[in-house]
């Protein structure tokens, strides 16, 4: 059975590259990227300390017990569990809880009005969205001024948010139940933004603010912070699961993608559709030829290709049917020195890898060209 019968055995990621900055749920983003294919380069952004011993949880939930504010807002479900845990741990939870049972909670989207129930808890109102937006418009359509509102925040700021309250009335007390710090190594970080000033990613995920504005400070840390910003801009593609975590991305002028619901599944969904969408497709010598990030396909069959290889082909698909140079290919090759006998030799492994040695043609003395197919060289004559 030839190529064009078989049914291809990869997935739609299959050849691709994606980065993981979350330091929560990373192990559940990781497993369902792999799942369809991708390779995964994880490295938290950050981590997050819970505040138990901290005297500015502790003094929050105090003064909201001793002195009851009209309106709870909470954001995360995870936040508001380690809330209550954290106030039974001070012996204050069922004194919280019979406080928030008494005054108007907002629980921000499904997963955290569960949690909000689980402590026995029913909250006034939730959006379908998952939107602090859409929070914020109901509070300041009810009208705020005057008003006392509690917010449980989640390790960040909420952009917008309490600006926006206390400049309708409102008395706004934040109630921090994590912190987001820098990674204790920063070893893993620096080696994924390595990668992507390199090229080495296909795509950059982000499930927070506070990881995306970490990188980014590290970047600039290290001197690199253009460097990255022009990979963002034209080869890795950065991918949010939500408006909010796009935030620091979008105040440089990084455009990124998101799903129309912000949860890891339909993030991991855009991917799928993103990255193949962004892959170039020649037709060569015959054959259909998908370049991805670290292999190729050929009639839908999955060659990897070594980085040495990809790095070649890149090259000749830029200008595919035009004759390219030895000197411009060797170029190319990373790290390769001045022997442009190194281009023959990862030439022949690519050849080995690709399956089929007629889609490359050595053009004697002048270089090597893609044999792009008869019909197709008026498309590409002047590219």
């Amino acid at each position: 059975m030839d190529d064009e019968q078989q049914r291809p055995d990869h997935g739609p990621l299959s050849g691709f590259t994606v980065g993981v900055t979350a330091a929560r749920r990373a192990d559940e983003l990781g497993v369902l990227l792999q799942r369809r294919g991708a390779t995964v380069v994880h490295a938290p952004a950050l981590r997050i300390v819970p505040l138990a011993d901290d005297g500015e949880l502790l003094t929050a939930t105090k003064e909201l017990i001793d002195d009851a504010p009209d309106v709870v807002v909470a954001t995360t479900a995870i936040g508001f569990r380690g809330w209550v845990e954290a106030a039974d741990g001070w012996g204050l939870g069922e004194e919280l809880l019979a406080r928030l049972r008494s005054v108007e909670l907002l629980a921000r989207g499904p997963k955290v009005k569960g949690a909000v129930r689980a402590q026995g808890l029913t909250e006034e109102w939730s959006p379908s969205s998952e939107s602090m937006a859409e929070v914020l418009d109901r509070l300041l359509e009810e009208g705020v001024d005057g008003r006392r509102i509690a917010v449980q925040l989640h390790g960040e700021p909420l952009p917008g948010f309490v600006e926006s309250l206390r400049a309708a009335g409102a008395e706004v007390v934040l109630v921090p139940v994590y912190r987001w710090m820098p990674p204790e190594d920063i070893g893993p970080v620096d080696r994924l933004l390595d990668a992507a000033l390199t090229r080495g990613l296909d795509a950059l995920t982000f499930t927070s603010a506070p990881a995306a504005a970490s990188l980014l400070t590290r970047a600039e840390e290290r001197g690199v912070r253009a460097e990255f910003l022009a990979a963002l801009h034209h080869d890795v593609l950065p991918a949010c699961v939500g408006p909010v975590t796009a935030l620091p991305l979008q105040a440089l002028g990084i455009d990124t993608v998101q799903p129309e619901r912000f949860r890891l599944g339909p993030l991991v969904q855009l991917l799928c559709r993103e990255l193949p969408g962004r892959a170039r497709t020649l037709p060569v010598a015959g054959h259909q030829v998908e370049i991805r990030g670290h292999a190729v396909l050929v009639n839908g069959a999955l060659r990897p290709v070594p980085p040495a290889g990809m790095s070649l082909l890149r090259a000749l698909a830029r200008r595919p049917g035009w004759v390219v140079a030895r000197a411009e290919l060797l170029r190319a090759l990373p790290g390769s020195g001045r022997d442009e006998h190194a281009v023959e030799t990862a030439m022949a492994r690519l050849r080995t890898a690709l399956g089929a040695p007629k889609l490359i043609q050595t053009v004697v003395k002048r270089g090597y060209r893609l044999a792009l197919d008869p019909a197709a060289d008026a498309k590409y004559a002047d590219a």
